[in-house]
């Protein structure tokens, strides 16, 4: 389908810009980190649509129309996400970065569960967006809260290469799946298949805090994130398997010839394998 393989090339050349600005060193300019993040995405998605949709501009498809809008305000809602977490992830205090860092990933996770709500139609997928909505809502504003008296020290401690190291890595390999999982045509699978990635993103940050922070309010908190995140993690990994169960039951249905090994004759009197084999002996 031309529409999936035009989402899924936008959705590489954006994961190309998000992970090359993962890669990049960490600055304790943050202004200048973040104007080293925000250039690369959109011109590249930007681009490569326009060279796409010139190909199919006489098309007339509305669901293109309506999941064009829908990874549109995906990527948006990522690019936001991203620029907010590279900020956090150059800060010296591993309390401070984390706190940083994960109040741009809840950010996310909130304009993720919005736009599901947008455009999804699954009853469970919705119902998880709001839960998503209410619970990181409540620990934005923990977040805020706490970085309010808690600005980040002006030097590097002994763990915070290794620190900044692990959250660059954990970001990489998140930002490869989302984009992949948004680029789904169908609303609610892009939504579980982006936010899926996005949580198990989580783990690993609370982890990472839990491994180098100190600050007994941000342990508790990404204990909690933890804890109430693996949950729907599990939620949302057997949702994707019972969508993709349904999808082979319906291939197999669809394709009851291919699937028993048997040919059949057409209209026109083709000849079966049965009366092929036939006429190679009487010759």
């Amino acid at each position: 389908m031309i529409a999936s393989r035009r989402f899924v090339l936008l959705a590489t050349s954006f994961s190309v810009g998000l992970i090359l600005s993962a890669c990049q060193p960490t600055t304790k300019d943050n202004e200048a980190a973040s104007e080293e993040i925000t250039a690369p995405p959109v011109p590249e998605v930007t681009e490569t649509s326009n060279e796409d949709e010139t190909s199919i501009e006489n098309q007339d498809d509305i669901n293109d129309t309506q999941m064009t809008d829908v990874l549109r305000d995906y990527t948006r809602a990522m690019t936001r996400m991203h620029d907010e977490m590279m900020i956090g992830m150059g800060y010296n205090d591993p309390d401070t970065a984390f706190a940083k860092s994960m109040l741009g990933h809840h950010h996310g996770a909130i304009d993720m569960a919005k736009i599901q709500l947008k455009y999804g139609n699954d009853d469970a997928m919705r119902q998880l967006a709001q839960n998503i909505i209410d619970t990181e809502q409540a620990e934005v504003d923990i977040l805020n809260k706490w970085l309010a008296s808690h600005p980040d020290v002006s030097k590097p401690k002994p763990n915070t290469a290794a620190m900044q190291q692990e959250y660059a890595r954990s970001m990489d390999i998140l930002n490869g799946k989302m984009v992949l999982g948004i680029a789904d045509p169908v609303p609610d699978v892009a939504f579980v298949r982006g936010m899926l990635p996005h949580h198990i993103g989580a783990v690993e940050m609370a982890e990472i805090q839990l491994k180098y922070g100190t600050d007994e309010e941000m342990r508790q908190l990404a204990q909690d994130i933890i804890t109430a995140q693996q949950p729907e993690i599990d939620l949302m990994q057997k949702w994707i398997a019972d969508v993709e169960a349904n999808e082979s039951s319906n291939d197999k249905l669809d394709k009851p010839d291919e699937m028993s090994g048997n040919s059949k004759s057409d209209e026109n009197g083709t000849l079966s394998k049965t009366e092929d084999g036939a006429q190679s002996s009487i010759s």
